[in-house]
């Protein structure tokens, strides 16, 4: 007999965990003398109120959404990606060296070339942690922290020594060339009477950001690839006496991963700051992990989590900025949100499974 059914866990899990991290914020901002409702309105006002907050909510849906699906793919095929963050910014170089060196006459083949160079980029930058486990039996989570500390000085050198045009005090490459200005939302949607998105960042790679949801749920649930990583994950011992290389998958399965933590970069180094700059990753890669946790490794899930997680950045720093609630409360629901859906997961769900077990043993009877 099933603990409890599918929807329930994929559902009402994690909706209990939500309700439970943020009462337990509403009491902080109590304890700091704030009124939580007031922040709440705040928030989503700030965050969902006009196309200006939409604009920034989406912007940073779309990072979560790449980094998110790149830790689920890992999480699949039981390793912990923690290097999001430093793949992102290699990533961020592909795009860069693409758009600085390649002359494209319009936006959209800049566009495949530009996701082409983060991915490849990410992905190598996530294949040597993936090798040094797989083959010298390296702990991937501690390769990868420490990937992200090279990728971050080895950053810091290029944009300083090579990257940085002559006479500029600004760590950061050169402007991108005109025609590989992607698309904002302002220029979508605004009519010659109505500007929707004014000034905000969201761009055309939201779509590109929807599409991988779809791309990654085809792989990981529709295909023999997607199977095998799957049951790689679940049991590797008979994965291995079934015929699947574990030297392959683990490859496969991290370059995947830092495939689309590197595409992330086609959003803020293309679409938002286009150039490279120093630290503009800004923890995406590190909320990818709490993204993957909340949307249960699930495309569809880890997209609702990554919208959530862009209102609380986008409604966070309206909250900071126009009441004497400070930035770093967000980090404090965040922290909670992680919090209940990963450590303390087995808080709410097993109270929930002796319900329905419960339940399930009334109807029998």
């Amino acid at each position: 007999m099933e603990k409890m059914p599918r929807w329930a866990d994929v559902a009402l899990i994690p909706i209990l965990n939500l309700i439970i991290a943020f009462a337990l914020s509403a009491l902080v901002i109590l304890a700091i003398g704030e009124d939580p409702v007031a922040a709440v309105k705040m928030m989503v006002t700030g965050a969902l109120g006009s196309t200006y907050g939409w604009g920034y909510t989406l912007y940073y849906t779309t990072n979560f959404i790449f980094t998110g699906l790149a830790v689920s793919i890992a999480f699949q095929a039981a390793m912990f990606n923690i290097g999001g963050e430093g793949q992102a910014a290699m990533g961020g170089l592909g795009v860069a060296l693409v758009c600085l060196y390649i002359p494209f006459p319009h936006w959209a083949l800049a566009l495949v070339f530009a996701m082409a160079g983060g991915a490849l980029f990410g992905a190598f930058w996530a294949a040597i942690p993936a090798y040094l486990q797989a083959k010298r039996g390296s702990h991937i989570v501690i390769t990868t922290i420490m990937f992200n500390f090279i990728a971050a000085s080895l950053l810091n050198y290029l944009l300083v020594n090579v990257l940085r045009p002559q006479g500029s005090m600004d760590p950061a490459s050169a402007r991108f060339p005109e025609p590989t200005r992607l698309p904002t939302f302002q220029d979508m949607f605004s009519t010659a009477e109505n500007v929707m998105f004014r000034g905000t960042p969201a761009n055309v790679t939201f779509f590109i950001a929807l599409l991988a949801c779809v791309g990654v749920y085809f792989l990981m649930w529709r295909s023999r690839l997607g199977y095998e990583i799957r049951a790689f994950g679940k049991n590797p011992a008979a994965s291995i006496y079934a015929g699947i290389s574990p030297f392959k998958l683990t490859m496969i399965a991290m370059l995947i991963s830092g495939g689309l933590s590197g595409m992330m970069s086609i959003n803020n180094t293309m679409g938002e700051s286009e150039r490279l700059i120093m630290n503009s990753v800004e923890g995406a890669g590190f909320i990818g992990i709490a993204v993957a946790l909340m949307g249960r490794n699930h495309p569809f899930g880890v997209l609702l989590a990554a919208f959530l997680f862009g209102f609380l950045y986008q409604g966070g720093g309206e909250l900071a900025l126009w009441t004497k609630i400070p930035r770093e409360l967000i980090t404090v629901i965040q922290a909670f949100v992680i919090m209940f859906t990963g450590a303390l997961d087995n808080m709410v769900r097993m109270p929930v499974e002796r319900m329905f077990i419960r339940a399930a043993k009334r109807r029998e009877g």
